[in-house]
């Protein structure tokens, strides 16, 4: 059965402005209740620390030093902090706003008689009457345009977090490639002994030693290149890290990080715990404001002011009560022709959540398609593995018995090479599919918005 949560998308993304502007709920996505490569079963808590199942001290280091350094998530905290000030000057407008006055002048009534020196000072207060709702408006949209840079940072956060993951978990896969290529350089270069030992006894043709000549340099160059996409992934790292390249190391290691289990069942409504979504939804309702903004400025502009003070010809008569002086005032205005500005304005605040709306949609579809991928990758890796450990055992078998009879004299070698370069493919294959399922994992976690955990919790609104 296919739930319709669009009425509580709708509810979410309208809450607290309903009063200005509307979006069509068809714009609106409509989640399934499960995705489809998985059942559906109880949501599993995310954590914070995702990285942590994997139980690899060196990626705890890596994802630590990135959020203290990270150029892309100063940015993202930057731009909060822009967002947080804007949102000050938006609240202070709501407020009155009182200031002080002093100053000196000096008259002369007629010519050639002589001037007397006035002395002021007073207080001033001013505060606008919000009609038609226009600086509380502005204030919302501020607020939520805070609220939508936490949640990019909160997201900035997390794609750094993975894309750290991810590097090092590459790093780690190509670590362990080399090193089987490695071995199969020596083992190659152990043949090529044997075999110019048989050439110079008479016993092996010039090209069966130029052949295996060929297959140790090209390995020996497969493994150089392996080096240089190492400097490459190593790099990337640095920079993620916010450190320079140049100083940067990593060293290899045994690849021995776990892979955390998927659980069984993953509900789609988890997909409302993803800070872009979230930041999405923030920027909707803040157009959504915006439209209120717009639409107040058909309203009058009411001002109340006051005014207090003394004005004295003797500095220190200034205040005296004889000296004192006070007002009161109310200032309006109201557009009478405008060329159709205002109409313009609420034209194009409309348009503006129109396509708010119409880019949330995008990022949800987006955002489920992310899942389903890493979902269906994770599920179609997990035989692919093991379809994998079974060609390797293979070819394991098939090389050493090769080996053996190649030794004796029983075989040629052109049946030894063929079953090497089978072992290696087989190898690189499966250790490559293993590294897939990790980059899904990493994948699958960045697409739900974090980790899990096993205790299970009820989610909201469900």
């Amino acid at each position: 059965m296919k739930l319709n949560l669009t009425p509580l998308f709708a509810a979410l993304l309208l809450a607290g402005c309903a009063s200005v502007g509307s979006v069509d709920p068809a714009q609106l996505p409509n989640a399934p209740a499960a995705y489809k490569t998985a059942g559906a079963a109880t949501a599993p808590a995310l954590t914070a620390s995702w990285w942590q199942p994997f139980a690899d001290p060196v990626l705890d280091d890596l994802v630590g030093r990135a959020m203290a350094a990270n150029t892309s998530v100063q940015l993202a905290a930057n731009r909060l902090a822009q967002a947080r000030a804007a949102l000050g000057s938006a609240q202070a407008s709501r407020l009155p706003q009182l200031g002080a006055s002093a100053g000196a002048g000096r008259n002369t009534p007629t010519p050639g008689a002589q001037g007397a020196t006035q002395y002021s000072a007073g207080l001033n207060l001013a505060y606008e009457l919000d009609l038609g709702g226009r600086l509380l408006h502005e204030r919302n949209a501020a607020a939520l345009d805070v609220q939508a840079r936490e949640q990019l940072l909160a997201d900035a956060r997390l794609l750094v977090q993975a894309n750290v993951a991810r590097g090092y978990l590459a790093l780690r896969a190509l670590d362990a490639e080399r090193d089987i290529v490695q071995n199969t350089v020596a083992a190659y270069a152990e043949t090529l002994a044997l075999t110019e030992k048989r050439a110079r006894a008479g016993d092996v043709a010039d090209l069966d030693l130029a052949r295996v000549r060929a297959e140790l340099a090209a390995n020996e160059a497969e493994s150089l290149s392996l080096d240089r996409r190492r400097v490459e992934l190593e790099t990337a790292l640095a920079v993620l890290l916010g450190e320079p390249a140049s100083s940067f190391r990593l060293a290899p290691t045994t690849w021995a990080t776990a892979l955390p289990a998927v659980p069984a069942g993953l509900p789609s409504e988890l997909l409302q715990r993803r800070p872009d979504l979230a930041a999405a939804r923030s920027q909707l309702q803040a157009a959504q404001a915006r439209v209120g903004v717009a639409q107040a400025a058909w309203w009058p502009s009411l001002t109340l002011t006051a005014q207090g003070g003394g004005v004295s010809s003797e500095l220190s008569d200034l205040l005296k009560s004889g000296a004192s002086t006070w007002g009161v005032g109310l200032l309006a205005a109201l557009p009478i022709f405008d060329g159709g500005r205002r109409e313009a304005g609420v034209n194009a605040a409309k348009a503006q959540l129109d396509g708010s709306a119409i880019a949330f949609r995008e990022q949800f579809l987006l955002a489920l398609k992310d899942v389903e991928d890493q979902l269906g990758a994770i599920t179609l890796l997990q035989a692919q593995g093991e379809a994998s450990a079974r060609a390797v055992s293979a070819a394991g078998q098939a090389l050493k018995l090769s080996d053996a009879r190649y030794r004796n004299g029983l075989v040629s070698q052109l049946e030894l090479l063929d079953a090497r370069r089978s072992e290696l493919a087989n190898r690189r294959a499966a250790l490559q599919v293993r590294s897939a399922q990790y980059q899904a994992t990493v994948g699958l976690i960045r697409a739900l918005g974090g980790g899990w955990s096993a205790a299970p919790v009820k989610l909201a609104g469900v």
